[in-house]
């Protein structure tokens, strides 16, 4: 069994790396796999999409590798395996992506990706530190994590689903800020996991053991 971490040029993906194998030893997950391979991607068990920066630049440097979409959506889409996009990753599962300039998403789960503006002006953006998870709806990817938990966030911009079905979890932040998505084999993290301490530990390991 493997678990490729899509390698697509967007951030340091060591503490990814390094967290996805260390919950894949606890749990006999199999192999943890950075790469850029479409061929790997293709065949994989499980996909992660990371992502750092801005909307329009992760996608444009996504599919500059020639491949690397058409192969995810084949193992992900058709092949129905487990997915997990984080931050950026996760944005970009939506329509559409407002963020500088109208960019399309996968439109793997409608919406769009907004601006975030909090009520209260005192509150500063990008929304940036640890902020306490509302779970909306059950997952197994919340198996052990209860509202009240925390995850680390550093971003700008968040993800209004068109299905409040597919709000999974959120934050408030000056109103309601979207934290997970998901739907299916999709699941969407706005929040590192990685850098969530044991809340975010917790959700990888959920993750490598979710069979949808």
């Amino acid at each position: 069994m493997a678990t490729v971490i899509v390698d697509y040029e967007s951030g340091n993906l060591h503490s990814a790396e390094k967290a996805f194998q260390r919950m894949a030893r606890e749990v006999d997950a199999g192999e943890v796999i950075v790469t850029s391979d479409p061929d790997l991607v293709r065949r994989a068990d499980r996909v992660v999409l990371p992502g750092d920066g801005a909307f329009p630049a992760c996608r444009k440097a996504l599919f500059d590798h020639r491949g690397l979409f058409e192969a995810m959506e084949e193992a992900v889409i058709i092949g129905g395996r487990p997915f997990m996009g984080i931050c950026i990753g996760m944005q970009m599962m939506a329509s559409e992506g407002l963020e500088y300039q109208p960019t399309p998403g996968f439109d793997w789960i409608s919406g769009t990706v907004e601006h975030i503006t909090p009520d209260d002006a005192a509150l500063k953006v990008p929304h940036m530190g640890w902020n306490d998870l509302v779970i909306d709806h059950a997952h197994p990817l919340f198996d052990g994590v209860k509202n009240g938990d925390h995850a680390y966030f550093v971003h700008s911009w968040h993800f209004r689903v068109a299905d409040p079905a597919q709000l999974l979890a959120h934050v408030d932040y000056g109103g309601q800020i979207t934290a997970v998505v998901g739907r299916d084999n999709l699941i969407g993290t706005q929040f590192h996991p990685e850098k969530s301490q044991a809340t975010g530990l917790r959700m990888i390991a959920n993750f490598l053991r979710w069979a949808p």
